[in-house]
């Protein structure tokens, strides 16, 4: 597993459902928009400011998440797919 460094987060994406179309057609996986939810698996140990104080992370693991559509880096590990997000690149927890 991955462990992310100062306020870099690592978000397991979640897959939307398989989208079908109001005529029962089924939207293939390369026409597909790619998922912006996903659950955190691992968090940094936060930013440090210019003073050297050191600000935890918002989110913590098991956290569901929405973050921004072209945010983070996609990384593939064991099948499967993670995107390594700064804390910025967080929209939204899903509660």
């Amino acid at each position: 597993m991955l462990k992310p460094l100062g306020d870099r987060v690592l978000v397991e994406i979640v897959e939307e459902a398989e989208q079908k179309t109001a005529g029962g057609l089924y939207v293939p996986d390369t026409a597909k928009e790619k998922s912006q939810r996903g659950k955190v698996v691992a968090v940094g140990s936060g930013k440090t400011l210019d003073n050297g104080t050191k600000v935890a992370v918002e989110v913590s693991v098991g956290d569901t998440v929405y973050f921004a559509k072209y945010g983070g880096t996609e990384v593939t590990l064991d099948n499967k797919n993670y995107s390594l997000l700064s804390e910025r690149d967080i929209l939204a927890i899903v509660e």
